[in-house]
């Protein structure tokens, strides 16, 4: 008699191939990639209007500091208003109307058609040049109509 040859049976194999699975991943990372740029690029927004607590009226006038569409930047304290050049000046002027009234509480105001930016570096030299609270006037002032 002839004598069997024992073959070991082939197992089912219990793995997972990933490799196509890395290959999705690396293709949405890709796209997260190239589309990431676009998503970040600025929109036109048109701010809302807020609601706020109006400036208490036992403080003296405020010093309003105004930036206008063409990026002027003017400074009114009651009822004196200065046009000036640039930032440094703005400040220099803030700064002497501080030192007359010291409890006079400093507000930026920003034409609506303002860049945006120009309001931001107008609080950032306030900051900067020694004020402690820059206010954000969000609605026009009696003055200004």
């Amino acid at each position: 008699m002839m004598g069997y040859i024992h073959r070991p049976r082939k197992r089912a194999m219990a793995e997972i191939n990933v490799v196509p699975y890395i290959d999705v991943m690396m293709v949405l990372l890709v796209i997260f990639i190239a589309t990431a740029p676009v998503i970040m690029q600025g929109v036109s927004v048109d701010l809302p209007q807020a609601e706020s607590t109006e400036v208490s009226e036992d403080l003296s006038d405020p010093i309003i500091v105004y930036v206008d569409k063409e990026g002027q930047y003017a400074v009114q304290s009651g009822s004196t208003t200065s046009k000036l050049e640039n930032l440094q000046e703005v400040t220099d002027l803030v700064e002497e109307y501080k030192q007359k009234s010291p409890k006079s509480p400093v507000l930026v105001s920003g034409d609506r058609n303002a860049k945006y930016d120009l309001v931001v570096q107008a609080m950032v030299a306030l900051k900067n040049a020694g004020e402690k609270s820059v206010g954000l006037v969000t609605e026009p002032l009696p003055s200004n109509k």
